[in-house]
């Protein structure tokens, strides 16, 4: 997708048209919950909030403050939580999302889970020990976690790969719809290729497409195959640069202000195919992303213009590892080494 096309879609209210290949950023579509838009998630025909819950954040407080935002986030509009094994040490946020959400009516949740084992009895050893986690017997979608190579994909896919046991746990009512998170654009289209994914969870940011077109190709793919997206980081501003004083203890930049929020969410929401987006870990990052859901509407070509001067201010997050898969090459050791979601092995996201 050409910079130019993209842009028109992001714009397509300021020049006299609604988006509309999916549905998904016309605002006359959009149903609201407590003032936050709720889109259809693709050909799953659900509705999700446009803004999801991160559930990586939890691995920020105590179980008290915890429960406290799982249920002001939902009793502002959220109705999408997003969490994985990995996230926090030996499973600590599934854990006290699990506790948090027994506050919650489960048939009003969207749950989204992960796996990042692409064998076929490390996926159920996962999957399991999730349900317990999280005190449910079913997730609403459950995801290959962090495909960065071609060759996980194949492994994920084929005999004896992960997706037997989710096409098993499909058949036995744990798992209602089924996709994948990637960070790397030849992991995605792999993917997007290999299986007819519900979802496919992908960094979809105004810093990344600005410097680089990251994301274009893989919205492209998505929108041909029918698999709707969910956004991550979009209110990321890159890798700190060196030298720069770091203002949060979290390894990238984040839009701070609501401002910023509003325009990063904006881009994000406006272009095609993007149902819903999980900001930074934190609950008051979650908070501006709320707001922003809230007063959404499509962004202008002036807005977008503003934004890519905005990014040229900033590094790409996602650039390294990106180009190590496109040139084949191996993977010894985390991306950044600051990440909570990267092992020794670089294997988390």
């Amino acid at each position: 997708m050409k910079r130019r096309s993209f842009l028109k879609i992001a714009g397509g209210v300021a020049t006299g048209y609604a988006i509309s290949a999916t549905g998904c950023a016309a605002t006359a579509r959009e149903d609201r919950v407590s003032g936050l838009p709720r889109r259809v998630l693709g050909r799953t025909g659900e509705k999700v909030s446009v803004v999801g819950f991160p559930g990586l954040c939890l691995s920020h407080y105590e179980q008290d403050r915890c429960n406290e935002g799982i249920v002001q986030a939902f009793e502002r509009g959220v109705n999408y939580y997003d969490v994985a094994p990995a996230y926090g040490r030996d499973g600590e946020c599934e854990i006290k999302m699990g506790v948090g959400l027994q506050a919650l009516d489960r048939s009003k949740i969207f749950l989204a889970c992960k796996t990042k084992m692409r064998d076929k009895d490390g996926a159920r050893m996962e999957l399991e020990r999730s349900l317990t986690r999280l005190k449910t017997d079913h997730f609403d979608l459950y995801q290959l976690h962090h495909i960065r190579t071609p060759e996980e994909v194949k492994q994920a896919l084929g005999p004896g790969g992960a997706m037997e046991t989710i096409l098993k746990a499909k058949e036995e009512g744990k798992i209602r719809y089924i996709g994948f998170s990637a960070h790397t654009t030849k992991g995605a289209l792999e993917a997007l290729n290999g299986f007819d994914f519900d979802t496919v969870m992908f960094p979809i940011n105004f810093v990344e497409y600005f410097k680089r077109d990251f994301g274009a190709a893989v919205l492209e793919l998505a929108a041909e195959k029918g698999a709707a997206v969910l956004a991550i980081k979009p209110l990321s501003k890159g890798p700190w640069p060196q030298g720069m004083e770091r203002t949060r203890k979290w390894w990238y930049r984040a839009t701070e202000t609501q401002e910023e929020a509003n325009a990063a969410m904006r881009f994000t929401l406006s272009q095609e195919g993007v149902a819903a987006g999980i900001p930074p870990s934190f609950l008051d990052l979650l908070d501006k992303a709320i707001a922003a859901g809230r007063s959404y509407r499509p962004i202008t070509e002036a807005e977008s213009k503003t934004l890519e001067q905005t990014a040229q201010a900033c590094l790409s997050l996602f650039q390294r590892e990106d180009e190590k898969v496109a040139r084949g090459e191996s993977f010894h050791g985390p991306i950044y080494p600051d990440s909570p979601h990267e092992c020794c092995a670089g294997v988390y996201v």
